[in-house]
């Protein structure tokens, strides 16, 4: 689920940082294997959702965002960003939903929002991999 709070439609451009934004998984834990991501989006603004890996002794929530409000996504294991579709697009118009299926190896990884300003906003959560 993607969504943005204290938001309305007729609100435009980028997201000012300190807006309240969500972004949650569930469950926040599954068998290693092929992942599928259905990403929907319940707010006002654009949403996207893009799988980062996340590295040992790294907490979620620790990128550090660039000039341009968006976080690294070097080492994308993909993103559910193009509406009514699957994989990677302009991003999530409001009402919509994407969706991606990945393999992933036990581990940890970052389900984040890389739409300007929306991870520091919060829209980022943690996914544990386990081994079986």
């Amino acid at each position: 689920m993607l969504a943005d709070a204290g938001m309305m439609s007729m609100m435009n451009g980028p997201a000012p940082m300190g807006a309240r934004m969500l972004l949650r998984a569930v469950p926040a834990t599954v068998p290693a294997g092929q992942v599928s991501f259905v990403a929907e989006n319940v707010g006002w603004r654009t949403h996207e959702l893009v799988v980062l890996p996340l590295q040992p002794g790294y907490a979620a929530g620790r990128r550090v965002s660039g000039s341009d409000g968006k976080v690294d996504e070097s080492g994308s294991l993909g993103e559910a960003s193009a509406s009514c579709a699957a994989g990677a697009g302009d991003g999530l118009a409001s009402g919509t939903v994407g969706w991606i299926s990945v393999t992933l190896p036990p581990g940890r990884y970052e389900l984040v929002c890389n739409q300007p300003n929306h991870y520091i906003d919060g829209m980022r959560q943690e996914l544990d991999v386990t081994s079986g």
